[in-house]
């Protein structure tokens, strides 16, 4: 078995969060996704393990930039251990669950090869955490008025939840974009250097059956009569 890594959701709010909040910025919180990038070598597994809460949306795309075959096992599994997913020698998948309270594991398993490693690129889209009704009680705290007030407020929220939304999309096509990217400049790599490799050997054999054709040719225009004294 491989090592295993947890994935604390809290951590993905680490990196973008201001570090000392300002006051009304509840609403802009944060997506809960995150990529991660890794290399895993070959004969090994690696797991990972995210903490979800009840009825929330746990979606895991991964794919394979770099390696021999583009291929890996992947498996997903449930806060009981049951396999909510099991595929084997894919290069990419997509696969989104309902969750329930516990850790959830998901593993790449690359033992089935004993020679090449893989670059493996993963992300975590994580939604309905149960933040949404308290951003909106947030942003409640700090107004006090009439309805209108009330329902301008809530306009504002519907259109920063709505460009919320937007731009995590943008961020996340652009995500997939660049690993493409880097999976096809991989693969250009890898034939670049395969032409490169067979257009030596196709030289150094023509070389030498250029050499081996003139010597024979000298050969039969040679005079093998010997001269006697």
């Amino acid at each position: 078995m491989g090592d295993k890594m947890w994935l604390p959701f809290p951590l993905f709010l680490l990196v973008a969060l201001p570090l000392e909040p300002l006051p009304g910025a509840a609403g802009f919180a944060p997506s809960l996704d995150s990529d991660f990038t890794f290399t895993l070598p070959a004969g090994q597994k690696e797991c990972f393990y995210q903490p979800m809460p009840l009825k929330a949306s746990l979606e895991i795309e991964y794919q394979v930039l770099d390696g021999a075959g583009l291929d890996i096992d992947f498996h997903l599994a449930s806060p009981e251990g049951k396999t909510l997913v099991f595929e084997q020698r894919k290069s990419d998948g997509v696969h989104t669950v309902e969750t329930e309270v516990g850790d959830y594991m998901f593993c790449f398993d690359n033992t089935f090869s004993t020679i090449s490693e893989k670059v493996i690129f993963f992300e975590l889209i994580l939604d309905n955490m149960g933040e949404q009704a308290q951003e909106q009680e947030d942003w409640k705290k700090y107004i006090t008025g009439t309805d209108m007030l009330e329902m301008k407020l809530e306009d504002i929220l519907e259109s920063i939840n709505s460009i919320k939304s937007r731009v995590s999309k943008s961020v996340h096509i652009q995500t997939l974009l660049r690993a493409f990217e880097a999976r096809d400049r991989n693969i250009q790599e890898s034939n670049f250097d395969r032409v490169n490799f067979w257009s030596m050997v196709n030289l150094v054999v023509m070389v030498v059956v250029s050499a081996i054709q003139v010597y024979m040719l000298k050969s039969l225009f040679e005079d093998k009569r010997k001269s006697r004294t």
